[in-house]
């Protein structure tokens, strides 16, 4: 569940139509919806060797770098930290509730009204987490069922599309001649892989919580949930794809924005009473994901506060007055509005969709060379190999995907099918600038600032009640300056607290 749960998020109401603007052919759009899991595949392999070597602890992809990289000291750490806090906002599905919403009630979607909704709801969403984690997570399991039921629903719509059962008189005109249009642009073909990307993602989710898994064999346990969830999300994805080309022309589509599910719906009922409700749902649904995502991203801005890696860790890590981590909610929340609000509203979606992903990018090759690291770096040592070792061709399609996806972009694209209004490539820009802020915040205060009071930084395991291992970084003063000192070691960045 918790992999299905992040899974299907808002990715499959809104992305299919920028797809198939960028690569120009009904053909090409089935393919990239079945290279994307086929890549997240590669990736869950990759994590299950992980996990293998490192059952009991959870974090998943920080801790695997962490060990495959162990030079320089903390810095994937506090990479980790610093891209986790800027990318922290749930503009997207806040983006996606307000075109659909003011679709549903026939309001012509603006940039000052899509602006204001997109900022109401995530005020609200904000606001459910803030007061309350028992009613958010409440909201949440209501919401991803109403999701679910949707999807569910979309499907069997189309198969009666397919059928002949309703007003759609020819179904399949959009599957003749299927690639007619197709595009082989790197930076359209890149464009479109992030999009599927970015709907698949959440596969490798239960991999952050391995460490409290309580079973025989956690890896396995966590291992199968992954191919499970990714079998079905694959299915169901591809069948709603299916259900859009059945029901909508490829033109439409293509120039739909986020607003394919929209189109579809009013494609088969008209103008009745379903075209108005099933666009609610999925708005709904892109609702319970602002409050899902927000409940998780929460957590791990507290996590990070709480390991002294950000500054005024008691402040962040605080869960008064409500018992929620209200801090780390109003700081996500303040990110959110930003870019919301600085962003041409026609643009949003998309850069910020692609933006998210270019940093992670670098971390996913990281991931898998770390891994050929790892294993040569055991059998020196004369460690057994891995129960889980994933193929060399697993390893290699994970790090394909990703370095194809860091390079691609670089590529002007064709006229016509850039996602965006502005310069291609500004993603790109900006994403290699968070990984240089991560390094020049490590410089700070990992190198820096210990140097000027007369401290180390040192990592410290501790071992919870469940068995799961955890680690947090604290200042260990010179012996020098310890003698004068009766706390010998504080949480990183104390003093600004």
């Amino acid at each position: 569940m918790l992999n299905l749960g992040q899974m299907l998020g808002a990715g499959i109401y809104s992305v299919p139509g920028v797809i198939l603007n960028s690569v120009g052919s009904i053909g090409l759009l089935f393919v990239f919806w079945l290279l994307a899991p086929l890549f997240a595949l590669g990736g869950l392999m990759v994590y299950s060797e992980y996990a293998s070597m490192f059952p009991k602890r959870s974090g998943a992809e920080v801790v695997y770098l962490e060990q495959a990289y162990p030079r320089p000291q903390f810095l994937v750490p506090v990479a980790f930290a610093v891209t986790s806090v800027l990318l922290s906002f749930s503009a997207t599905n806040s983006i996606v509730f307000a075109q659909y919403a003011l679709t549903t009630f026939d309001v012509p979607i603006t940039p000052e009204r899509q602006t204001m909704v997109a900022v109401a709801v995530c005020t609200v969403g904000v606001a459910f987490v803030a007061l309350s984690t028992k009613w958010s997570l409440r909201a949440v399991n209501f919401l991803t069922g109403l999701k679910v039921l949707s999807l569910v629903f979309l499907v069997f719509t189309g198969a009666l599309v397919l059928g002949g059962f309703t007003h759609i008189r020819d179904p399949f005109a959009n599957f003749r001649s299927p690639f007619s249009g197709s595009t082989t642009n790197p930076n359209s073909l890149a464009t479109a892989l992030v999009k599927t990307n970015f709907a698949f993602f959440g596969w490798h989710n239960a991999f952050n919580v391995i460490g409290e898994v309580h079973t025989r064999d956690p890896v396995r346990t966590v291992r199968k949930a992954g191919f499970l969830s990714l079998l079905l999300v694959t299915c169901l994805f591809f069948f709603v794809n299916v259900a859009y080309v059945a029901a909508v022309p490829k033109d439409e589509i293509s120039n739909s924005g986020q607003l394919v599910a929209a189109l579809f719906f009013q494609r088969v009922f008209g103008g009745g009473f379903a075209a108005k409700t099933l666009p609610i749902m999925v708005a709904l649904s892109c609702f319970g994901n602002i409050i899902a995502v927000t409940v998780g991203q929460a957590r791990v801005l507290r996590e990070v506060a709480r390991q002294g890696l950000l500054p005024y860790p008691r402040f962040f890590a605080s869960t008064k007055p409500f018992g929620t981590p209200l801090a780390p909610v109003c700081l996500k929340y303040l990110l959110t509005v930003f870019v919301v609000v600085a962003l041409p509203a026609r643009d949003a979606f998309n850069f910020l969709l692609d933006l998210a992903s270019y940093p992670n990018l670098v971390f996913n090759a990281a991931t898998a060379i770390g891994l050929w690291l790892l294993r040569r770096r055991r059998m020196l040592a004369g460690l057994a190999p891995s129960k889980y070792r994933a193929r060399d061709i697993y390893v290699s399609l994970y790090l394909l995907s990703a370095v194809f996806l860091l390079i691609m972009p670089w590529v002007p694209p064709e006229p016509g099918h850039g996602d965006v209004s502005f310069w291609y490539a500004t993603y790109c820009v900006v994403g290699l600038g968070i990984l240089a802020l991560c390094g020049v915040y490590y410089w700070l205060w990992i190198v820096f600032l210990p140097w000027l009071g007369g401290y180390i930084i040192v990592e410290e395991v501790e071992q919870l009640e469940d068995g799961a291992l955890t680690a947090r970084l604290i200042r260990k003063q010179h012996p020098s300056v310890a003698e004068n000192d009766n706390g010998e070691q504080r949480p990183l960045l104390a003093s600004t607290g």
